[in-house]
């Protein structure tokens, strides 16, 4: 029905191939004297969303989550995933081949140690595991006798004939219309998180980071507008960005070293080991930086100093012109978003619309913006018990024909210049049950106390995290993902370190961007998540004792309004209701065609 550019729905590969290239792999394995090997999903930076040429774990396996790892030993093997992907692993892999473990609790640490016998030596690719995992790693080989050894060469490259390239897109300069400040005075604030430090230099190891720093955006993984590349910002002198030249046009090169040398990344290794040489200490953020960078400076002479990446904080806190161009970013997201959510009331009672109909009809809405540079993440569609899977991902085989009586719950989010979005909208096709209408309303008045919510400086994500889920737990149920993460700013979708959940300890601060996205998911029922954006402001308290914040929501979309049960709301969250979807309807209304603000009109009609 629509001709979709940045998702397709294809089946990932199974079967007879799989299972030979297992069978080379143990080959592989055999002839490098190593009795087992550790796969993760990653690449070396720890990306959320990785290169073809680094989806390993998905070719050796057949597994296509955005997380996991794999070992190999020679008559076991298993792939370990979150509960978010239990059910997706199962139908992926070949159960004869691999078993699915857990990678949380237990870790796949236990499994190793279980498994593992005296003498036998477990092989790892440093350039794919944080020193924190192997460290992990190598507990769990001490603890059964074994050795982990780290290798020069991935054996999973020796065995995948027609491995892809390395990605090669286009660098782009990220102007200052967007970025808000030139790359002068960010280095300016790294090296004073450099000084604080104590330390003599700084690896940026994390392409976000590079990304902000020098005000730079690129193509090389799906989703996110990054450059792959590293930097190295010393407590003196010029920084050098460690990037492929046939990324940089004659302009990017340029504006590269107006504030910095530019240097290939095979690079990198001799630059760091020339500094460890002086015994320099060097920082390494904990959650990006590869082993093989502890191991290298250490090596040469030098302190490898782990922790968090300051980059990442100050990146957390928007500037003024990255908010300006948020909002305007979402101001045009929601005139696409209300031309979809009216064209799917419009359609889908008719049960035509499948679950791939509304993906590539809100990718073509928003497409017509004429600004879209690509979709955040892969659109969640799913609908009936299809909506109760967390992290599902439509393909052709699991579509679903979108039918009265169901609820269609749909995830997604666009790249925008100015801005990143992320929202999810719940709809009813045809009369919702009392049982859609309870949780509806639970959900949303954690949403709304999210949203509504007062605290102040100091507060973490997880100080917040309950409101989102007290009306749950009043009726014995809750949701299994965290409230909220942070966004980036025509950056990746899921930023850190700031989020809302039981895990979130990084206070919130002013210009921090979170979702607020509570859910409820009936097992072979029904999903329902309701999540906007919110922007970290000030809160205006008379007589306030303390500094306080609030939160300024983003996201302009109609709740649906058949899925809520108004007996159930207090005074203020009836009035919380109808001032939003006002907003909403003032907002958006001018810039829609006449017929689709009619259905605006009545979606945003004021509930009593």
């Amino acid at each position: 029905m629509f001709d979709a550019h940045f998702q397709t729905f294809e089946e990932p590969e199974a079967g007879v191939a799989l299972t030979a290239r297992l069978a080379a792999f143990r080959e592989e394995l055999a002839r490098r004297k190593l009795t087992g090997f550790v796969i993760p999903r990653a690449d070396q930076q720890q990306n959320e969303y990785v290169a073809p040429s680094e989806e390993r774990l998905a070719w050796l396996t057949g597994f296509t989550g955005s997380a996991g790892l794999a070992a190999v030993l020679p008559r076991e093997a298993a792939v370990f995933v979150d509960g978010r992907y239990t059910l997706q692993a199962a139908k992926q892999i070949d159960g004869k081949a691999w078993a699915v473990e857990s990678l949380i609790d237990p870790p796949p640490e236990s499994w190793l140690s279980a498994h593992l016998k005296p003498g036998d030596r477990l092989g790892f690719d440093p350039w794919l595991h944080t020193s924190s995992a192997a460290e992990r790693l190598a507990a769990a080989c001490a603890k059964a006798g074994a050795e982990l050894v780290a290798v020069d060469s991935n054996p999973v490259d020796a065995v995948w004939p027609d491995r892809p390239p390395a990605p090669i897109a286009p660098v782009a300069v990220h102007g200052l219309q967007y970025a808000g400040i030139a790359e002068p005075e960010k280095l300016k604030q790294i090296k004073s998180e450099i000084e604080r430090l104590g330390v003599d230099a700084l690896v940026l190891s994390d392409s976000h980071a590079v990304a902000w720093t020098f005000n730079i955006r690129g193509g090389d993984v799906a989703h996110t507008p990054l450059p792959l590349s590293y930097a190295l910002v010393p407590k003196d002198g010029r920084p050098t960005v460690f990037i492929d030249n046939r990324k940089l046009s004659n302009l990017t090169r340029d504006h590269l070293e107006q504030s910095g040398d530019v240097r290939e990344p095979d690079a990198l290794a001799p630059t760091l080991m020339a500094l460890a040489k002086s015994g320099a200490s060097i920082a390494l953020d904990n959650a990006t930086a590869a082993d093989a960078l502890s191991r290298l400076i250490a090596s040469a002479g030098g302190k490898p100093v782990r922790g968090s990446d300051p980059v990442a904080l100050l990146k957390a806190v928007k500037n003024a012109t990255e908010i300006s161009g948020t909002k305007t970013a979402h101001q045009r997201d929601a005139v696409a978003l209300a031309r979809f959510l009216a064209f799917v009331d419009r359609e889908a009672p008719s049960g035509k619309l499948t679950e791939i109909d509304a993906v590539e009809a809100l990718e073509t809405f928003r497409r017509n913006t004429g600004a879209l540079k690509d979709v955040s993440f892969p659109t969640i569609s799913g609908t009936g018990p299809n909506g109760a899977i967390v992290h599902y991902r439509v393909t052709r085989k699991s579509n679903r024909r979108i039918a009265r009586g169901d609820l269609l719950l749909i995830d997604s989010g666009a790249q925008y210049e100015d801005g990143t979005t992320d929202v999810t909208r719940t709809m009813a096709v045809g009369e919702p049950t009392e049982e859609m209408r309870d949780r509806f309303t639970r959900v949303l008045r954690g949403h709304m106390a999210i949203a509504r919510a007062v605290f102040p400086d100091g507060t973490t994500g997880a100080q917040l995290d309950t409101l989102a889920r007290q009306f749950l737990w009043a009726a014995g149920v809750d949701f299994e993902h965290g409230t909220g993460h942070g966004v980036g700013s025509y950056l990746s979708v899921h930023e850190g370190p700031a989020r809302i959940s039981k895990l979130g300890t990084t206070p919130l601060k002013r210009g921090m961007i979170l979702s607020n996205e509570p859910g409820y998911y009936k097992t072979d029922g029904f999903g329902i998540r309701i999540e906007n954006l919110e922007l970290v402001v000030a809160a205006d308290i008379a007589g306030a004792e303390k500094s306080m914040n609030a939160f300024e929501t983003l996201t302009l979309a109609p709740i649906d309004r058949r899925l809520i049960d108004v007996r159930m709301l207090s005074t203020e969250e009836l009035d919380w209701v109808n001032t939003y979807h006002a907003r909403v309807r003032a907002e958006v209304r001018p810039a829609l065609d006449d017929a689709t603000r009619a259905w605006l009109d009545q979606a945003t009609a004021e509930l009593r």
